[in-house]
């Protein structure tokens, strides 16, 4: 029997985990508000994506690829939300991702409008742009969707070829997507929409921040991911990029996103390195010790905190956390002064 959508779908292990599906425990008990789904196809993802576990040219059966580095289980529709009604104090955000199949884009409205009549928490949809239209986008939002993620991933129209487009023989388009964020935001509204990047595929931290203030400017906001090689994919030997990259990334994005800086501000050296946020010590210092720059970067609860805090999905549970899915502490906030301008 086929474990397709909309009747199946798969569910981070974080996700299963909160929804008691699978046993384990939370690295310092950061437990996942937020249910992660995806949908799910035997035909699989037609994405190339060089750094993505989904990736058709990625060896192995399409329904047993992780994705993020860790599995995927898939479960019925029906026995989720079950769970989700279960568990309505500790599930805060329900997150469905769709791949790049011509079924997914029927069948992830559908699936809002499902859950939008079953279950009581707020609904963000991470789309694929090339086999969307304006005319998905607003059946979305009929159907119950609050916030739209977008992935563009790629900080420079070079690299999302080379990575997503024509170098690895995929269907994507670095056009399509920004006119996508654009109709998306012109739906949806400002602060509705937000843009996936990943640092560390080969840009400049210029670059990166120049697509961070291009999406801040446009009414959209980021959530950041470092790059974290997935095994057998493309990118299965490129380095992670190095902790205090990621760091003045992070603190930058924070700044911009925030309304307290912007990329004006900054300064870099010839090799596009960023070496000052362009504020005082003493500001700078304050912010630090605050720990909410370097925590995940995601839709917001009503509170404006974090539901999507995507445990670990960019570096190994330990004291080398990159996004901190919780607040860091005093130890966690002396590890990030030392590694920021590493």
């Amino acid at each position: 029997m086929l474990r397709e959508s909309p009747e199946y779908l798969r569910t981070s292990l974080a996700a299963a985990m909160t929804l008691g599906f699978k046993n384990g425990l939370f690295y310092r008990n950061a437990k996942s508000p937020c249910i992660n789904l995806l949908l799910t196809y035997d035909s699989g993802c037609t994405g190339n994506c060089a750094y993505c576990g989904l990736s058709m040219r990625r060896p192995g059966i399409y329904k047993d690829k992780s994705f993020i580095r860790v599995g995927w289980p898939s479960y019925r529709l029906t026995d989720i939300m079950e769970r989700i009604s279960e568990r309505s104090d500790r599930v805060k955000r329900i997150c469905i991702s769709m791949i790049t199949n011509r079924r997914s884009d029927n069948d992830a409205s559908e699936i809002t409008k499902t859950l939008t009549e079953s279950v009581d928490q707020p609904i963000s949809l991470l789309i694929s742009p090339t086999i969307l239209n304006k005319d998905n986008l607003y059946r979305y939002k009929e159907n119950g969707a609050e916030m739209i993620g977008i992935a563009v991933d790629c900080a420079t129209p070079y690299l999302f070829e080379k990575m997503r487009g024509g170098g690895v023989k995929g269907p994507h388009k670095w056009e399509r997507y920004w006119k996508c964020f654009e109709e998306t935001l012109e739906i949806f509204g400002e602060q509705k929409v937000g843009v996936h990047l990943i640092v560390g595929l080969g840009e400049t931290e210029k670059e990166m921040i120049e697509a961070i203030q291009k999406v801040h400017d446009m009414g959209g906001t980021t959530h950041l991911f470092s790059f974290f090689p997935e095994n057998d994919s493309l990118l299965s030997k490129h380095p992670q990029p190095p902790i205090g990259q990621y760091r003045r990334i992070q603190f930058a994005r924070f700044l911009i996103d925030e309304n307290i800086s912007n990329l004006k501000e900054f300064s870099f050296d010839g090799s596009g390195r960023l070496i000052d946020f362009g504020m005082m010590d003493g500001r700078l210092s304050a912010l630090i010790e605050t720990g909410k720059p370097f925590m995940t970067s995601g839709c917001p609860n009503k509170d404006g905190k974090v539901d999507c805090n995507r445990p670990y999905a960019n570096c190994i549970p330990g004291p080398e956390i990159r996004n901190f899915p919780f607040t860091p502490e005093r130890e966690d906030i002396q590890r990030i002064k030392e590694e920021l301008w590493q």
